[in-house]
């Protein structure tokens, strides 16, 4: 007797392969845009934790300055109007602010010197890095050009200084300065960040400044983006008072959950389209945090606390309390911040960098964090809670 032992085999069908391959497909479908939020929520967080140390290290400099805010300038810079040439030649000479030491033990920092200083002054230009904030600096086209381009940079954008990164690990390229998201600035920095050196210099000198920026409106005296009628006249001048550059102490803040302290300054939260935007010289820049209507920066708070602000909700919060104070003399700076602080102007759609407008959906100013009004004693929005 013959006894066979044949196993049958039966191969899957082309119905049955597909329907495989769309089931796989419809997981992926399903998956990946979980999986990508959950990443860019860890981003999201990891941004956090950085401004949570960068709190923390504020609180450390506070109890060694009188709980001052930090300050890179001389406090009676004031009596001679901000002019820094003068201050050097009549008053004293600054601190200066420093990077770091490099590994080949050289110092670096933006020098300024002077009469009193007893050494030439080369670089004018510096004290720029030592005041918080430009008011009306012109820029690309200058005051009254078709497009006008202000320029704002100062000492509330360089918070990785060695006066202030001393309270962390004493490195002026630390991954702890830029948010995991500013890819443009992590990568610009990587040499630095590798390097041992507190400050590692960059081609021809080049220097890369970090994600997060102080409100210069809270290292101002108050009374410079003051609401008062007087204050209001003079907002955005601060030759005009004498204590104007004194940086205020940080128990001073009447909304301590309402009032940011530091902030993403660049678009990366809801960020639509690409990375770069052009000035009106046609070169490219990154989007900054103000310039778009549902941009959604992660900002700490005075209190400690860390959240997430919508420009539209702080848009919405502006209209309210301007709304609500529009009796009021100089109702245009009763607002959460300040419209009469500088000539904040939209031409042809163009965005100023510092002081964005989404010209689509709404074209009121988005100055939060930047102007708030009497800076350190006002709020950047209504409720703690963000959005």
């Amino acid at each position: 007797m013959k006894i066979t032992n044949e196993t049958s085999r039966r191969a899957f069908t082309i119905v049955e392969l597909l329907v495989v391959v769309a089931i796989i497909a419809l997981l992926i479908a399903i998956l990946l845009p979980a999986i990508g939020k959950a990443k860019d929520g860890a981003l999201v967080l990891q941004s956090s934790s950085n401004l949570g140390n960068l709190h923390r290290a504020q609180s450390t400099y506070g109890a060694d300055w009188s709980d001052r805010h930090f300050t890179a300038c001389p406090d009676d810079l004031g009596l001679v109007g901000g002019d820094g040439g003068q201050y050097t030649t009549k008053i004293g000479c600054p601190s200066q602010q420093l990077l770091g030491f490099a590994t080949d033990g050289g110092l670096w920092g933006y020098w300024v010197g002077g009469a009193i200083c007893g050494t030439p002054n080369p670089y004018p230009g510096n004290w720029q890095v030592l005041i918080p904030f430009t008011f009306n600096l012109p820029g690309c086209g200058g005051p009254g050009a078709s497009i006008p381009y202000l320029g704002s940079f100062g000492a509330s954008e360089m918070t990785n200084t060695k006066s202030f990164n001393t309270y962390l690990n004493g490195r002026f390229y630390d991954k702890v300065f830029f948010a995991p998201k500013d890819r443009v600035g992590l990568l610009a920095a990587d040499f630095g960040i590798q390097n041992e050196g507190e400050f590692t210099p960059g081609t021809s000198g080049a220097v890369v400044f970090p994600t997060y920026c102080w409100s210069p409106a809270n290292m101002f005296n108050p009374s410079v983006l003051g609401s008062s009628a007087a204050d209001c006249a003079t907002a955005g001048v601060p030759s005009a008072s004498k204590a104007a550059y004194k940086a205020p102490k940080m128990g001073m803040a009447a909304y301590p959950e309402q009032k940011t302290y530091m902030v993403e300054k660049l678009w990366l939260q809801n960020r639509e389209g690409g990375e770069t935007n052009f000035n009106c010289g046609g070169s490219k820049r990154l989007w900054l945090f103000n310039e778009g209507y549902n941009s959604s920066p992660v900002c700490s708070f005075i209190d400690g606390h860390i959240a997430q602000i919508g420009v539209s909700t702080a848009i919405a919060d502006n209209k309210k309390v301007k709304f609500q104070n529009s009796s009021i003399p100089c109702p245009a700076g009763r607002g959460l911040w300040h419209l009469t602080a500088i000539p904040i102007l939209q031409q042809g759609g163009w965005f100023n960098p510092q002081f964005g407008y989404d010209g689509v959906v709404d074209s009121t100013p988005t100055s939060f964090h930047i102007l708030t009004t009497d800076g350190i004693l006002g709020r950047d929005i209504v409720n703690a809670g963000g959005s």
